[in-house]
């Protein structure tokens, strides 16, 4: 069964459009720089996200969101624990980033 997993996050209030901007450009990149060794293919299913414009007004702090699909449960612990290209998008958006919020579920 797939999982989705969703991210959101808040930006420090020192960070620049343009990091952001390159942020969010390199965290859609993810599902094809993401490529899993053993079958020296991509794995994520799907990814897209991008800025908060919801007119209800309860997303507090969060500014931009990414949703993306794994296959299987093994994917997406390949991804979160083991993925260099995940890895280090992580290690590099840490010094711009005041907070995140993760869900992932499986449907139904």
């Amino acid at each position: 069964m797939t999982i989705t997993h969703i991210v959101l996050f808040q930006w420090k209030p020192t960070t620049h459009y343009s990091e952001v901007k390159e942020a969010c450009e390199r965290m859609l990149a993810l599902r094809d720089t993401c490529v899993h060794p053993a079958t020296q293919k991509r794995y994520i299913i799907s990814s897209r996200g991008g800025r908060n414009n919801s007119v209800e007004g309860r997303q507090g702090a969060f500014t931009h969101g990414f949703v993306m699909e794994f296959e299987n449960e093994q994917d997406r612990r390949y991804y979160i624990y083991n993925d260099p290209s995940h890895l280090a998008f992580v290690a590099s958006v840490s010094e711009i980033m005041q907070n995140s919020k993760i869900l992932d579920f499986e449907p139904g």
